[in-house]
């Protein structure tokens, strides 16, 4: 899939006041998101260490003996946290079929992966991602279909919503968004459980300036902004800046750039200090009872509090309390 080659806006223009409509709207060329759908079928296994270039070795993997290597994406461990960066800065990252079928596969490893505790996804250069592509678009068909192949799962943009906000990891993921975040773009930011942004970072749905409508989108935007504030995003296709982002509900906080770093580590690290077994059990939870009803809900949580209860780690998190010192998290 192409995409245009020509700057990103954040190279050459300033951030518009929030809410500000970009008087040229969206290019030809400019990267909006689509409908997609995964299955979900290959298992990685745990605990593998990447180098900056993206590629596993395949004795990390346990697939097989040849390389596994990620052409859209970096793959990264260090310290329980994984960094995830969409890695096509040129064509201001876009979200591609192959790029979602990576990051498909990514995702999976990482929820298997006992050494990772949270994950990060971000984009390379000055653009977290700009969307799809608006050339692969109108020609029929599912322009973010991923084909299975060794360093991807097959499925399309639904499975890979799906997989941050229905299902979840047991994981935090963090979006630290670093630069603007279009259309599908917006999309991963607002489908991970926290958003961090540069406080430079533009974010909109132009989708609608071009005759398309942000229609996957659509769900997860409305699952974390009011109705009134994401229609207006929605209808004008108006850029909107990263303070004005913080007061929708679109990222968690805004924090200045050269801070972005910083911020996302210093989270990281306070994540990692908690009991990962625990976490797992509580994310799972609310990604079950996120739709129910409130008397199922509680039904059902009821039975998971019973369930952190019965772990070592509730036992010894209670006990270093009392006893006012660290706990020591056994996973179990």
């Amino acid at each position: 899939m192409s995409t245009s080659p020509e700057k990103s806006p954040s190279d050459e223009n300033p951030a518009p006041a929030a809410g500000a409509s970009d008087a040229s709207g969206v290019s030809a060329s400019e990267t909006v998101s689509t409908s997609e759908t995964v299955s979900a079928s290959e298992t990685v296994s745990a605990s593998e260490t990447v180098s900056a270039s993206g590629t596993v070795s395949a004795s990390e993997t346990g697939s097989s003996p040849a390389e596994v290597t990620y052409s859209e994406l970096l793959y990264e461990v260090r310290g329980g946290v994984l960094q995830i960066t969409i890695n096509r800065p040129e064509r201001r990252n876009p979200i591609g079929a192959s790029t979602v079928g990576e990051l498909l596969h990514a995702l999976h490893r990482a929820k298997h992966d006992p050494s990772v505790k949270v994950v990060v996804l971000t984009g390379a250069g000055k653009i977290f991602s700009a969307g799809g592509d608006l050339s692969q678009m109108g020609g029929g068909g599912n322009p973010l279909q991923a084909g299975p192949a060794e360093n991807r799962r097959a499925g399309t943009f639904v499975d890979l919503n799906l997989m941050l906000m229905e299902q979840g990891l047991g994981k935090p993921t963090i979006a630290k968004v670093n630069g603007h975040a279009m259309a599908g773009g917006l999309g991963l930011v607002v489908a991970c459980d926290l958003a961090i942004a540069a406080d430079d970072a533009q974010f909109a749905t132009p989708e609608i300036n071009v005759g398309l409508w942000p229609m996957m989108i659509m769900a997860t935007i409305f699952r974390n902004v009011p109705r009134k504030r994401a229609m207006e995003l929605i209808l004008t296709g108006d850029r909107i800046d990263a303070a004005t982002a913080e007061r929708m509900g679109l990222i968690t906080r805004a924090v200045p750039r050269e801070r972005l770093d910083a911020e996302v580590q210093a989270l990281c690290d306070k994540i990692c200090q908690k009991s990962p077994l625990v976490m797992q059990l509580g994310l799972d939870a609310f990604h079950k009872m996120q739709d129910m009803d409130l008397e199922p809900a509680l039904r059902l949580l009821e039975g998971e509090l019973m369930r952190v209860l019965g772990t070592e780690d509730a036992s010894e998190g209670l006990l270093a309390f009392l006893q006012k010192r660290p706990p020591t998290w056994k996973g179990r």
